[in-house]
């Protein structure tokens, strides 16, 4: 059992204080779902640029991502990302958990305060994240840009505090942001199985925005020429696996967030996550031919990535295989501009396209009667690591802790007491001396009922992990869980798991002990 330092644990705790103020700050009314069952709730997705000075004087410029959602007036949470794009560090990734509180001064100026716990690192990983453990507190003022015709749109400039408890990393820097706020109707819990499906089929005007969700696998080809972080040639191919968010704009222009990591090839623990768009031409038959360009953080895995900036530009076609599915290939270039890494890469995706509503105040019955109702939940996660072979790592006797997010989608069944549903998760290292593991994993699972609050839940899961001197091998890993729940609320429940984790190529083999904190909710679909 590994037991956090007093310094460590000071650290956590006055990061948790932090997080702790926010909320009873922001916390004076209910939440937005408890007077409504279908309401609109505020949405942000936000960028932030910041550089961070490390020992010796260097500087590791780092853009940070994130998805907030308004759980009280004045309080967002979500998720956050964040990861080197300058400097010599690229593959310096992190994931985790955020909050952050706004409290209006003017009708377009906000001060903000918020705070993210997570866990990762990169090159330079054990020295520099040590176990991982990633602290970030900031403060700063926002300006909403209505006044330039924007007004889902803020602009923010603050400073930030991050600390690596366990590492070397303590810095305070400015950080500039923007936000882009959307409204998106969910409600807390879960409905009846009878109350999921509208029997009527009548059309509602009520506006939606297509999405699309895809699993994704690329193949690199790498240029001879092309050569490792540490000056050796790079292995010429490279497999990697991952997932795609489609959100479009009108009908040609769309937005991509994707990221995937390596599972095969002799890159391990190389990761990448882009941000880009494309522009769409319809070629018959359904087909469509997409123009698309990204860019955004990737390294690791001795990948030549330098600061970590990776560009991508390429075309695709995608074949509809029906309403709601669809094939697409796709041939691109990926390039890193101040390092060597290049390479031509094959991509196929299998996608589900669905359309949510635009939601702007509360729709009537007959605006409902368009959509169906989905359950959804979000799982905050920790996994505990043990071995199950006396090789899968480089210090075989240390257990390693982990923190992420799952999110799980429930697909729709006639039955209440048994519920199947697909689940995509990330998860990243802050303890045990791994700094700079992460893994991404895809699978399905059932929830079974047991009686009273209590329920049961299987689940098996594939995908890519690597870093922190674990031995993954190529990087291809499976997992399989068995978990306990119980409801707490209509939306909040906790579950205990006990799994098994391995890589088919490697040493690595693990006994994950594991608990969840998981919030349900509801979201519409159009039929």
């Amino acid at each position: 059992m590994i037991s956090p330092t007093p310094a460590l644990d000071r650290k956590m705790r006055s990061h948790s204080g932090l997080l702790l103020l926010i909320c009873l700050a922001a916390a004076a009314a209910r939440p937005a779902w408890a007077e409504e069952r279908l309401t609109p709730t505020v949405t942000s997705w936000r960028l932030t640029d910041e550089t961070w000075q490390l020992p010796q004087g260097e500087a590791m410029g780092m853009v940070g991502g994130s998805v907030l959602l308004q759980a009280w007036p004045g309080l967002k949470v979500g998720v956050a990302s964040y990861g080197a794009v300058r400097g010599h560090r690229g593959g310096f990734i992190t994931l985790g958990l955020a909050a952050e509180g706004r409290w209006a001064i003017t009708q377009d100026w906000a001060a903000e305060a918020g705070a993210f716990v997570g866990g990762g690192g990169g090159r330079g990983g054990a020295t520099l994240a040590g176990g991982g453990l990633m602290l970030r507190s900031h403060a700063g003022l926002s300006y909403n840009l209505r006044s330039w015709g924007h007004p889902s749109g803020r602009l923010g400039l603050g400073v930030s505090m991050v600390d690596f408890p366990s590492g070397v990393v303590r810095s305070r820097q400015p950080y500039l942001s923007y936000e882009h706020d959307f409204n998106a109707l969910i409600s807390s819990g879960w409905p009846s199985v009878s109350g999921m499906r509208s029997e009527s089929s009548s059309v509602s005007s009520w506006p939606v925005r297509p999405q699309a969700f895809s699993l994704t696998a690329r193949h690199y080809r790498i240029p001879a020429g092309v050569v490792e972080d540490g000056g050796g040639a790079q292995h010429p191919t490279m497999e990697l696996l991952g997932a795609q968010w489609i959100s479009e704009l009108n009908r040609h222009s769309y937005l991509r967030l994707h990221a995937e990591g390596a599972m095969g090839g002799r890159s391990t623990g190389y990761m990448q996550i882009l941000l880009g768009g494309g522009y769409r031409w319809p070629v018959g038959n359904g087909t469509q031919l997409k123009l698309q360009a990204a860019a955004g953080p990737a390294g690791g895995g001795k990948v030549d990535t330098g600061g970590g900036m990776l560009f991508e530009a390429g075309l695709a076609l995608e074949q509809p295989l029906s309403r709601w599915m669809a094939l697409e290939v796709g041939l691109s270039r990926v390039q890193a501009p101040s390092r060597s890494f290049k390479a031509n890469s094959l991509d196929l995706k299998l996608t589900h396209r669905f359309d949510l509503p635009e939601a702007g105040t509360v729709p009537t019955a007959a605006d409902v009667q368009s959509f169906d109702r989905r359950t959804l939940r979000t799982r905050w996660v920790h996994q505990r690591y043990g071995g199950a072979s006396s090789n899968w790592r480089t210090k075989p006797s240390v257990a390693v802790d982990n923190m992420g997010i799952a999110l799980d989608n429930f697909l729709p069944t006639d039955k209440e007491a048994r519920r199947w549903f697909l689940s995509g998760q990330g998860i990243a290292a802050y303890g045990g001396q791994a700094g700079a593991y992460m893994t991404g994993l895809f699978g399905a699972g059932v929830h079974q009922r047991l009686g009273g609050p209590w329920f049961g839940e299987l689940e098996g899961l594939v995908g890519a992990a690597g870093g922190g001197g674990l031995a993954t091998g190529n990087g291809l890993v499976v997992q399989a869980n068995a978990s306990v729940g119980y409801q707490l609320n209509p939306g909040l429940s906790v579950l205990a798991s006990l799994g098994q984790m391995a890589a088919p190529h490697g040493d690595f083999r693990v006994r994950v002990m594991g608990l969840n904190l998981a919030w349900q909710f509801t979201g519409l679909t159009q039929k």
